[in-house]
């Protein structure tokens, strides 16, 4: 008898996208949730939750663009309400390192008397490859704020993959695994890594928080920019200048370094301008 789906909200989303493919590779019926989608789910649309909850045995729930956005702490709240009146056994929350936001959130969910496990990430790779950072790199350039911070970037395949092992393996439900990459890194070593894997110097350019503020609004307008914005001033103060052990945790493997998942992507024609 074929299981109960597992609800995939943000479907078409960065990591969303990786956990569905990589959870109907192994044959587990899958409900992708996007606005999209046969049965739609949308963040917006409150009327779409229950039907996207109901049937299903475990969610991974992501928050576009981010829990920080207003209100979205509430909507994660109201959710987590729906899917207990809708039976879900268990939820997988992908929260951000170091984000006051994502802390509410990671609460909601652990009180919500629903199984849990919530998934901490470090800032992501894919935003140099799939984000708004794709286009800097393409003209050769990594325009960031925080100075010489350090970060333990994170490669979204092992946030995927850890995703997928909390959804379909016991003994994790109840835990927190705060995932990071295997090393810190400045921007500007970054930039040294993403130029030697384009095959062309990129120049990391350090940028002030408001530069930083009027770039993300040229891409995705005054709102995000906002949002983003106050982020970064939150988290780049060298509060996550340090790695952990997560997907070692979880997985019983190291994660994947910077220099992999750069390596990987400039092979996929992901920086065609800098090849």
């Amino acid at each position: 008898m074929q299981p109960n789906p597992i609800l995939v909200i943000g479907a078409t989303g960065k990591t969303g996208a990786r956990v569905a493919a990589k959870l109907e590779a192994k044959g587990l019926p899958v409900r992708r949730g996007s606005r999209s989608s046969a049965i739609p789910f949308d963040w917006e649309s409150p009327e779409t939750w229950a039907p996207a909850l109901r049937g299903v045995r475990a969610a991974y729930v992501t928050y576009f663009p981010d829990l920080a956005f207003p209100g979205a702490v509430e909507k994660l709240e109201s959710l987590v309400e729906t899917a207990k009146d809708a039976g879900v056994e268990h939820i997988v929350l992908l929260s951000g390192r170091g984000e006051h936001h994502a802390r509410l959130g990671e609460e909601v969910v652990r009180n919500s008397g629903i199984d849990f496990t919530l998934v901490r990430a470090a800032w992501f790779a894919q935003n140099f490859s799939e984000g708004y950072l794709r286009e800097p790199i393409l003209a050769g350039v990594l325009p960031m704020p925080g100075g010489d911070i350090a970060e333990p970037i994170i490669d979204i395949e092992d946030i995927a993959d850890v995703a997928v092992a909390v959804l379909t393996e016991a003994g994790h439900r109840g835990r927190l695994y705060e995932v990071t990459g295997p090393r810190l890194m400045t921007f500007a070593e970054m930039a040294e890594v993403l130029g030697q894997a384009v095959g062309r110097p990129i120049q990391h350019i350090p940028i002030s928080f408001d530069d930083f503020h009027a770039n993300v609004a040229a891409a995705g307008g005054d709102f995000v920019a906002n949002v983003f914005t106050a982020i970064a001033r939150e988290t780049l103060d060298g509060r996550n200048a340090h790695t952990t052990d997560g997907v070692m945790q979880a997985l019983g493997r190291p994660p994947r370094d910077f220099a992999e998942f750069a390596t990987d992507a400039a092979r996929a024609g992901t920086w065609p301008a800098a090849a």
